[in-house]
């Protein structure tokens, strides 16, 4: 069996694009995000694109899981525009 592995490193050419950072940051406020009902009885959430433009991302059985859905991918895209910023530096040595 043969395995490989694959190793990248964050470099100038694969930051994210202003747009894209300007999406993230949108993702990342709860204002910006509606969850409306569906015929069917699902709950869907929406993330507004601006200009009255909604994006459906997620449908959940229960209005509760619709609200976690949108927590969740809040705390994910506030962690996509850490990492754009670059590595952290967690320790230092003398």
């Amino acid at each position: 069996m043969t395995f490989y592995y694959r190793t990248t490193t964050f470099g100038d050419s694969q930051k994210p694009s202003n747009e894209q950072l300007a999406w993230w940051k949108r993702a990342a406020e709860k204002k910006n995000w509606r969850i409306v009902r569906l015929p069917n009885g699902y709950f869907q959430t929406e993330l507004d694109l601006g200009e009255d433009q909604w994006h459906d991302v997620t449908r959940r059985e229960t209005i509760e899981g619709a609200e976690n859905a949108i927590d969740s991918s809040i705390e994910h895209f506030t962690k996509k525009l850490e990492y754009a910023q670059g590595p952290k530096v967690v320790k230092t040595f003398e």
